[in-house]
């Protein structure tokens, strides 16, 4: 199995989202707190983030699978993305494995007070670019107490099915969630690449505050679930969200669209995200603090009406 995370134009209003900050196309995302102008969203109606959020799959090795060649560049990365006021981190104990969580831990620990930790469980790793679910409940118990060792903390704030196994009812894996999550080791619960259905019989079996889907520019095969965590409040999560494909060749119709908005193809496709619902909590991942700071800049572009029309078209 391979696991390639990290991977209406108008946005919806809500009672626990504010609206991004647009202050034109010119910035470059390197001033501090710049993530704060993404707006907020209050993960579970009680834990507010900077809507940018950062992936960590990128710092591991070749194929998710080791250590960074550069470890002192990775802990220079996620520190800088805390200067630029990111505050939501995602991770998962696969990544590496372990070599995410425990990257965070050595760069932002103690953490400051505002930062939440997504960390996922429901994937082993057998090799470089090699995923398997196993979703059995004690296997996911045993990630859930290895995490919280690994990342220093006593309780994790988004704990989320990294995958659903098709070999345990989904019933059985989200309900250790809900176990760990009444012992007070898990703060809130999300799940990771679900249909609407997966979703409604998990919010069967405990509450979901956000759902992981691949969601870009050239994917949106998981709009209805968008739809319906717009209207519920549900906060998600899109990876591998500035994959641009061909929109971006030289020509193209994003190509285009970009040089006339004066921003870069990544930045377009961030700013589109932010405006496409105020539930989206993007998580681009990178281990550039250049380009850290190119996708933190996203915040700051502004795009009208017709130009989300015409990104809107582009699927």
């Amino acid at each position: 199995m391979v696991d390639p995370d990290e991977g209406s134009p108008t946005p919806r209003r809500g009672s626990d989202v504010d609206e991004p900050g647009t202050s034109g196309t010119s910035g470059t995302g390197g001033s501090p707190r710049a993530a704060a102008a993404s707006g907020t969203f209050s993960i579970g109606g009680d834990m507010t983030v900077n809507r940018l959020g950062y992936g960590t799959m990128q710092l591991t090795g070749h194929g998710v699978w080791g250590p960074p060649e550069d470890r002192v560049a990775a802990v220079a990365v996620l520190r800088r993305a805390v200067e630029l006021g990111v505050n939501l981190f995602d991770t998962a104990d696969s990544y590496g494995p372990h070599v995410a969580e425990e990257l965070l831990f050595e760069a932002l620990h103690p953490y400051p007070d505002d930062l939440v930790i997504a960390t996922k469980a429901g994937l082993v790793r057998t090799g470089p670019g090699q995923w398997s679910p196993v979703g059995r409940p004690e296997y996911l118990r045993q990630a859930a107490e290895m995490s919280l060792r690994r990342l220093g903390l006593e309780c994790i704030a988004l704990f989320q099915l990294h995958r659903i196994d098709p070999e345990v009812p989904a019933e059985e894996q989200i309900g250790v969630l809900r176990e760990l999550q009444d012992e007070g080791k898990v703060a809130h619960i999300g799940l990771s690449e679900v249909s609407v259905e997966e979703l409604r019989l998990g919010q069967s079996v405990a509450t979901i505050a956000t759902v992981q889907n691949r969601y870009n520019l050239t994917d949106r095969a998981s709009e209805d679930l968008l739809e319906v965590c717009s209207e519920e409040g549900i906060g998600f999560i899109p990876w591998f969200p500035i994959a641009t494909g061909e929109l971006a060749r030289d020509g193209g119709p994003l190509a285009d669209l970009t040089e006339q908005i004066g921003a870069t193809a990544a930045q377009v496709a961030l700013a589109w995200l932010l405006n496409r619902s105020q539930v989206m909590l993007p998580i681009p991942g990178t281990s550039s603090i250049e380009h850290l700071e190119e996708n933190v800049g996203s915040v700051e572009v502004s795009l009208t009406t017709e130009q989300l029309d015409a990104l809107d078209a582009m699927a």
